[in-house]
C-alpha cells in the first residue's frame, strides 16, 4: 500500500493480474483461485450475502467500524489492505480488500471478489488487469 513495505507484514502484497497470470505467485502444487472456485467457497459459506463476514477478521483492530457481520468462522482472516488502481493510486485501506481470480473477463479485465467493512457480503466484478489486488492460493 502506497509502495510502503511497512504495510506488507500486516496486509501482504498487492498484485496486478498480469503477475497472477504468470502462475508463479503460489507455491508448487498450488494455484490462484479461479472465479468458479471463489463461487464454490462463497456458496459453501452460505452465499454471497453472508460469506464475507465469515471470511473477514472479526473486530475492528484493522477493519473500520462496524465491520458488519465479521465472524471469521472460516479462519480465512481477510484483512482490509485496500487496493491499487490502474492509475497507480491506492485506496480503501481499513475499509475493503479485493481478491483476484485467475479468470479473465475480457482482454483488459479479470474477475475479482471484494469484501467491505459495510456489509457481510462478498461482491464480485471485473477489474482492470493493471489494478493491485490480493490473491488466494489453493492446493492443486
Amino acid at each position: 500500500y502506497n509502495n510502503d513495505i511497512g504495510y506488507k507484514s500486516t496486509y501482504g502484497a498487492l498484485y496486478n493480474w498480469f503477475t497472477v497470470k504468470t502462475g508463479k505467485l503460489c507455491p508448487i502444487g498450488w494455484h490462484v483461485s479461479s472465479d468458479i472456485e471463489w463461487t464454490t467457497l462463497t456458496s459453501y459459506l452460505g452465499g454471497t450475502t453472508v460469506a464475507g463476514g465469515k471470511l473477514k477478521e472479526a473486530g475492528t483492530s484493522h477493519w473500520t467500524s462496524p465491520n458488519e457481520g465479521a465472524t471469521n468462522v472460516s479462519d480465512f482472516t481477510a484483512l482490509p489492505g485496500g487496493s491499487r488502481l490502474n492509475n497507480g493510486s491506492f485506496i480503501e485501506i481499513g475499509v475493503s480488500s479485493r481478491w483476484w481470480s485467475s479468470t479473465e473477463f475480457s482482454s483488459s479485465t479479470a474477475w475479482y471478489r471484494v469484501l467491505s467493512y459495510q456489509n457481510s457480503g462478498v461482491g464480485f466484478n471485473d477489474g482492470g488487469k493493471g489494478s493491485g489486488f490480493y490473491i488466494r492460493c489453493l492446493k492443486d
